[in-house]
C-alpha cells in the first residue's frame, strides 16, 4: 500500500525509487489521481453540506409568527395542488406545491390579504387553483354536472321500467312484453305441454 501523505510530499522521489526497483511509475500517477479525485469529492460534499446548513439556518432564523403560520396553513388548505389535483396545497409534497407555498408565504409577508393572494393565484392559474371554486357560469358544469348525470340516469331508468310495465299490463298477457321470436318459442312450448297432457 502506498503512503499517500509521503507520496503527495515527495512524488518524484517515490517514482525514482519504483523505477530503480523495476516497477511501473504509473502506479504512483494512478494513486495521485485517485487521491485528487477523492479530495475533490470530499470538498464538493463539504461545500454542499455547508450550503444546506446555511439554507437551514436561514429558514431557522426566519421569525416564526404563530398567527402567520396559522394563516398560511388555513390558506393552503383552500388552495389546490396543480400537480396532484385532488390534494390541497397543504397536503401535497410535490415540488410545485412547495414553490406555491413559498410564493404564498412571500405574498403574506409582503402584507397582502388572503383575498389578494387568492386573486393573484387565480389570475395566474385560473379558478382551478382554488380547492372549492366559486359557482359561476364557467364552473356550472363542474358543480352541477354530476347531479345532472345522476338525474338523467334516473330518468332513463324510470322510462325503461315504465315501458316494460305498460307493454305487459296493456295486453293483459305477460308474454306481450316478449319479442316475436320469444313469443313463437313460447307458443311451441305451450303446444308441446298441451300434447303431453292429452290422454
Amino acid at each position: 500500500m502506498i503512503d499517500l501523505t509521503f507520496l503527495r510530499e515527495n512524488p518524484e522521489l517515490v517514482k525514482r525509487s519504483q523505477e530503480a526497483r523495476g516497477e511501473s511509475a504509473s502506479t504512483v500517477d494512478d494513486a495521485l489521481a485517485a487521491d485528487r479525485d477523492r479530495r475533490a469529492a470530499i470538498t464538493a460534499f463539504e461545500e454542499l453540506r455547508a450550503s444546506q446548513n446555511a439554507h437551514g439556518k436561514r429558514v431557522a432564523q426566519a421569525p416564526k409568527d404563530a398567527a402567520l403560520e396559522a394563516r398560511l396553513k388555513a390558506l393552503s388548505e383552500e388552495l389546490r395542488c396543480l400537480v396532484c389535483q385532488n390534494q390541497t396545497l397543504a397536503d401535497s409534497t410535490a415540488p410545485l406545491a412547495e414553490d406555491l407555498r413559498r410564493e404564498v408565504r412571500e405574498l403574506a409577508q409582503q402584507g397582502k390579504s388572503d383575498a389578494e393572494i387568492k386573486q393573484y393565484l387565480v389570475a395566474r392559474y385560473s379558478d382551478f387553483v382554488l380547492y372549492k371554486p366559486p359557482v359561476k357560469p364557467t364552473t356550472w358544469l363542474l358543480w352541477f354536472g354530476p347531479f345532472a348525470f345522476l338525474l338523467g340516469g334516473a330518468l332513463i331508468w324510470f322510462v325503461v321500467l315504465r315501458r316494460r310495465r305498460r307493454g305487459a299490463v296493456g295486453t293483459g298477457q305477460p308474454e306481450a312484453a316478449l319479442g316475436p321470436g320469444a313469443q313463437s318459442g313460447l307458443a311451441r312450448a305451450q303446444a308441446l305441454l298441451d300434447e303431453s297432457r292429452e290422454p
